[in-house]
């Protein structure tokens, strides 16, 4: 399953990458794609558990990033 974001409050592209290569080390996510200059995240996962998905996910942004937030388009 696809799922798109808004993320806002990510301050350059590095951290966006970073915060990119974090989120696909989780188990739970297939692919992650984060495009800094359109503030969009595109996440690829199983559709088991969506909730548990983004739970995951928040918690790595919450980590690496604590001012950034993300929204579903």
């Amino acid at each position: 399953m696809k799922s798109k974001f808004k993320i806002k409050g990510l301050d350059c592209a590095n951290c966006a990458a970073e915060l990119e290569r974090n989120i696909q080390k989780l188990d739970v996510i297939e692919n992650a794609n984060i495009n800094f200059m359109t503030e969009r995240m595109e996440l690829e996962y199983d559709e088991t558990n969506k909730e548990e998905v983004l739970k995951k996910v928040k918690k790595v942004i919450k980590k690496e990033e604590p001012d950034v937030t993300i929204e579903e388009i």
